[in-house]
């Protein structure tokens, strides 16, 4: 095929006088080196990690829409308070998309290379919110004979992030899981591998029917954080299953405190011996998300063996290296359809994702309505 000579692209840019700016780029494709591909991008999932930074800080209830029906742009404001956590990022415009999938339309001299042109493949790289991607060889994943763009798109942040939790368990000695947020298409992953390796996983949820998804999947334990008999719920899963680790996708209010609390009181069920300093058993959660924007707030009710951190996938990736990574990913090519298969409710182009109507959907992190970005539809 005739490769256009550019691509357009979702761009964000925060300004220092506190204005995020949303628009359409256009950009000159650039021609792979001997070890790069040109990937038509045709499916690209609007993850929370990829709003985090399409969206920044910026109060969206503020959100103006402008520009032409072919190049909408989108203007909000972003409180005062929260631009010094973006300092980083102050007056650049930003490429959005962490991952995505479509066909390899061009290719360079490297036999690796050339040995994707026309294939269908998953590609993980940032900046995959574009109607044409170049990117290396090494970061793509061919799909298998059958398998569309849209079946591939998430083949890597949400697999790959529901394998490390699970890898991070076995290697810090825990035998048991806790998750939150828990009906998220993440959360149904996860619920699919614990089932399948016979790993122990409490669930939290907020909604009647977020329980329901889960039990319907065949989760054990799911208990609903605004249920008057929360903690205790909790706290009894914990004891059925011993969970010492916990992966928290809302980071900021009181539920991070809770689990570690529940998490004493279910080791003082067995405890033999009184301790002033608690348990000795380490409790562990890692926050790997931000669905709650505001302060992490807990009581020190459990002890003195305790920690509470950041967990990010790429940083894991290259903590257990190429070889680790290469397994973990296998894993995911060969049950891409069953274990790691997504589901999306809308799927949008790029003009639809800078309307407000859209905006104000997917933008909410609801249960059940992720968005799917097709660049070229």
């Amino acid at each position: 095929m005739t490769l256009p000579a550019t691509t357009l692209q979702i761009r964000s840019l925060v300004s220092r006088d506190g204005q995020l700016t949303l628009s359409l780029a256009e950009e000159a494709i650039a021609q792979p080196a001997a070890h790069e591909v040109i990937v038509r991008v045709e499916a690209a999932p609007m993850n929370p990690s990829d709003l985090g930074l399409l969206f920044g800080a910026a109060d969206l209830r503020t959100a103006k829409a402008s520009g032409t029906a072919s190049r909408p742009v989108v203007t909000a404001d972003v409180p005062e308070a929260a631009l010094k956590s973006m300092a980083g990022r102050l007056d650049q415009s930003m490429q959005v998309g962490n991952e995505g999938a479509g066909v390899v339309v061009a290719a360079g001299a490297s036999p690796e290379a050339q040995a994707l042109l026309g294939k269908t493949v998953a590609a993980l790289g940032g900046a995959m919110y574009t109607q044409y991607r170049t990117i290396a060889a090494a970061q793509c994943m061919p799909l298998a004979e059958g398998q569309t763009p849209a079946e591939g798109a998430s083949a890597f942040v949400n697999p790959l992030t529901a394998l490390g939790m699970v890898e991070t368990m076995r290697r810090e000695g825990h035998k048991a899981l806790v998750h939150t947020a828990a009906a998220s298409n993440l959360g149904q992953m996860l619920n699919r591998i614990c089932l399948q390796d016979g790993i122990p996983l409490v669930n939290i949820v907020r909604k009647k029917e977020q329980e329901d998804i889960l039990r319907g999947l065949g989760a054990k334990y799911v208990c609903n954080a605004t249920s008057p008999t929360f903690m205790q719920d909790l706290t009894d899963a914990l004891v059925a299953t011993g969970a010492t680790l916990a992966f928290d996708a809302i980071g900021g209010g009181k539920l991070a405190g809770q689990i570690l609390t529940c998490m004493e009181a279910a080791l003082n069920k067995t405890a033999t011996e009184y301790s002033r300093y608690g348990s000795s058993t380490h409790k562990q959660v890692y926050i790997y998300g931000g669905l709650d924007r505001g302060p992490t707030e807990f009581t020190r009710g459990f002890g003195m063996t305790w920690g509470m951190g950041g967990w990010l996938l790429f940083p894991f990736l290259q903590k257990i290296g190429p070889e680790g990574a290469a397994k973990l990913k296998a894993r995911v090519a060969a049950e891409l359809k069953t274990t790691f298969a997504s589901h999306y409710t809308a799927e949008l182009s790029l003009v639809e994702a800078l309307d407000l109507a859209q905006i104000a959907v997917y933008s909410r992190h609801a249960t059940g309505e992720k968005a799917l970005l097709n660049p070229n539809k």
